[in-house]
């Protein structure tokens, strides 16, 4: 009579039992991973977020710059108060005159926060047009 011999289990082949051993060993790395790269990411976000901010602030100072120069140039000043008024209270301006040229430089901080601590600047230039009364 034979004997009863409790069943094996089924055996995995070679490489599939190894993989096996090796997952079962790396537990919880993932997760470890996981919580190294997502602050990484975080940052590099927050860095290129900022960038944009810092790119669109500095091409609005430098078109604002330019357009206050053309409009005090060729005297239309109510204009020019009226496109720096709509820039806001924190833009600081700079007036000089380099012979034929009214030259206007801007000045800004572009946010709060880290932002904040920059500061950018612009400057434009425009041909004065002397009209004789």
């Amino acid at each position: 009579m034979r004997s009863a011999r409790p069943a094996e289990p089924a055996r995995l082949p070679g490489p599939a039992l190894r993989l096996r051993q090796i997952l079962r060993g790396e537990r919880g790395s993932v997760t470890a991973e996981f919580a190294v790269v997502v602050p990484a990411v975080l940052v590099v976000l927050g860095l290129s977020i900022g960038a944009v901010v810092l790119a669109a602030h500095r091409l609005t100072l430098s078109s604002a710059a330019v357009e206050l120069a053309r409009l005090e140039a060729r005297g239309d000043v109510a204009a020019a108060g009226a496109r720096l008024a709509a820039l806001g209270d924190g833009v600081e301006v700079a007036r000089s005159r380099d012979g034929p040229l009214l030259c206007i430089a801007l000045a800004a901080r572009p946010g709060a926060g880290a932002l904040g601590l920059i500061r950018l600047g612009a400057r434009g230039c425009a041909a004065v047009s002397e009209v004789a009364p």
